[in-house]
C-alpha cells in the first residue's frame, strides 16, 4: 500500500488504454496517484531515465516509492495484491468480488480468474487491434487498414456474442458484484465507444446493459474525465 502522505506514480500516456486500466483500478480503490507523462511519439520510453524504471521500454509503469511494477499488458490483479492491505479483506473483495469458491492459488475466486483469462486471450486481441486501427493509428498520422478493421471487428463480434449470452444470466462477469474482471474491460470499451464500431456493444442488449452499469460508477467517471480524447470531427 502506498505510504501515508506518498502518492503512487503511473508512468505513461493519458491516451493509452493500458494506462487507463491502471487508473481505473487505482480510482476504484481510492488510491491517490500522479500520472507522469511518457510520450511514445518522441521515444521517451526508450530514454535512459525511463529504461531505469522499465528496461523493456514499455508503458505503463507503476511506482510506489522504491517499488516498481512493469504493468504493460498486465492483469491489474497485481496492483490489488500488492497495494491493498492484507488485513482488510472486505476492502480487497470490493473489487475482486464475484463468487466465493477460492482458486488453487492465492484465494482469488475462480470465476474472476476465468474472466481475467477470457479478457486477455479473447477480448483484448480483438478489441485492441480494432481500437488501434480506428482511433489510435489516425491520431498518430497513419492510415486505417480497412482489411484489418474487418478482421478485428469480426473477431470481436464473436467474442461479444459469448459475453452477451453470459451476461443474460449474470449482472457482472464474475457474479453479482462488480469485480476486477469488469474493471479490466472498461478502458477498451470506452475507446471503442469513440469509434464507428461502437455498435458492436450497443447492438447486444446484455453487453450494453452491463456497460451502462459499470460506466456509471463514480470512480470510472473520474477516470474517464481525465482522458484527453480529441474533439469529434
Amino acid at each position: 500500500m502506498a505510504g501515508e502522505g506518498r502518492k503512487l506514480r503511473v508512468y505513461g500516456m493519458a491516451l493509452s488504454a493500458n494506462v487507463v486500466r491502471v487508473a481505473t483500478v487505482l480510482n476504484e480503490k481510492g488510491l491517490d496517484f500522479d500520472l507522469v507523462p511518457v510520450d511514445l511519439r518522441t521515444a521517451a520510453h526508450k530514454q535512459p531515465h525511463f529504461l531505469a524504471l522499465n528496461p523493456f521500454g514499455q508503458i505503463p509503469v507503476l511506482q510506489d516509492g522504491d517499488e516498481v511494477l512493469y504493468v504493460f499488458l498486465f492483469t491489474v490483479l497485481s496492483i490489488i495484491r500488492l497495494k491493498v492491505p492484507r488485513d482488510k479483506p472486505a476492502h480487497r473483495d470490493q473489487v475482486q468480488g464475484g463468487g466465493r469458491r477460492p482458486s488453487a492459488g492465492g484465494g482469488v475466486p475462480a470465476k474472476l480468474e476465468v474472466w481475467l483469462e477470457v479478457e486477455s486471450h479473447h477480448f483484448y486481441p480483438a478489441i485492441s487491434g480494432l481500437v488501434f486501427q480506428l482511433l489510435i493509428k489516425p491520431l498518430l498520422g497513419g492510415a486505417t487498414d480497412t482489411a484489418a478493421v474487418d478482421e478485428h471487428a469480426a473477431a470481436l463480434a464473436q467474442v461479444l456474442d459469448v459475453y452477451d449470452a453470459h451476461l443474460a444470466g449474470s449482472r457482472y462477469l464474475a457474479g453479482n458484484r462488480f469485480s476486477l474482471a469488469d474493471a479490466n474491460h472498461m478502458s477498451y470499451l470506452l475507446f471503442l465507444s469513440k469509434t464507428p464500431m461502437a455498435e458492436l456493444v450497443a447492438s447486444r442488449p446484455h453487453v450494453k446493459a452491463w456497460w451502462d452499469d459499470i460506466s456509471s460508477r463514480p470512480a470510472w467517471k473520474k477516470t474517464a474525465a481525465a482522458i484527453p480524447f480529441p474533439p469529434a470531427a
